[in-house]
């Protein structure tokens, strides 16, 4: 029988700057033709989650600045919204004696909640698999270490993915960055209804010929607000009193239930 795997989800932070200057480290400088540089800035910098929000779009945009006027080669794009990041578990499920049970887990450490990336062309055709990976490009080429696996991550890894991707987590669009002119770009990430509250980044990279040219980061902030707020907060800063009072109107809300359809 096949097995199954199942995600569980987490949240935490990114340093953008870690793998920038990861990737600073290992050419030693940017490329000289560093001749373009990029303006550029996001829609709503603070997003608030209220009890009825239904997901939003985040707007993206900017332009791209020359130092050489007759150059009409802008370079390629990409775009990407981290959001925070926590631990992950990972089960795979196998059939035992004829019972579906929890054989192998992976915990893999700190890995982002929400991954959105788009570009104006395959992404390998942009830049080098070297590049990619060191800048984290690319739901696949995401950080998943694993401190305790004792076996093959690969398809755990997978799973992550697979299920996240479900949720509208996890998106790769490609050509999806369009050009207004010859300067000017923008584009649009879905945020879903069940986007993950917390610290967001959002990631400029310009390149041409493969090489980096520009790179910029925007912060943007997911919160509750209103009543949903106020239990949320309620409910991770006091737990215990969190559940205690779950239990008290539970067992409140039965009691009504039982007074009003009690048959005489």
């Amino acid at each position: 029988m096949a097995s199954g795997m199942t995600a569980f989800k987490g949240y935490g932070k990114l340093a953008f700057l870690g793998s920038l200057l990861s990737l600073l480290g290992f050419s030693g400088t940017l490329p000289a033709r560093a001749d373009s540089t990029l303006v550029t800035d996001i829609s709503s910098h603070l997003i608030s989650v209220t009890s009825d929000f239904t997901g939003t779009e985040l707007l993206l945009f900017g332009t791209i600045q020359s130092s050489n006027a007759d150059d009409f080669n802008n370079g390629d794009l990409i775009i990407t919204v981290r959001g925070p990041r926590k631990d992950v578990i990972v089960r795979k499920k196998d059939r035992v004696a004829g019972i579906w049970m929890n054989t192998k887990s992976v915990e893999f450490d700190q890995v982002p909640s929400f991954y959105a990336i788009v570009s104006n062309r395959p992404v390998e055709e942009i830049a080098s698999a070297t590049s990619l990976h060191r800048l984290r490009i690319g739901p696949e080429r995401l950080d998943y270490r694993s401190t305790k696996a004792a076996h093959d991550t690969a398809p755990f890894k997978q799973a992550v993915i697979r299920q996240r991707t479900a949720e509208n987590l996890y998106s790769d669009q490609e050509a999806a960055i369009q050009f207004l002119g010859t300067t000017l770009f923008r584009t649009n990430i879905a945020l879903p209804a069940n986007v993950p509250v917390g610290d967001y980044v959002a990631e400029f990279y310009l390149f041409r010929d493969g090489d980096l040219i520009s790179a910029q980061s925007s912060p943007l902030f997911i919160k509750k607000s209103g009543l949903g707020r106020t239990i949320y907060d309620f409910a991770h800063n006091y737990a215990i009193l969190y559940g205690i009072a779950a239990n008290i109107v539970a067992l409140f809300a039965g009691w009504i239930a039982s007074v009003i359809y009690r048959k005489d």
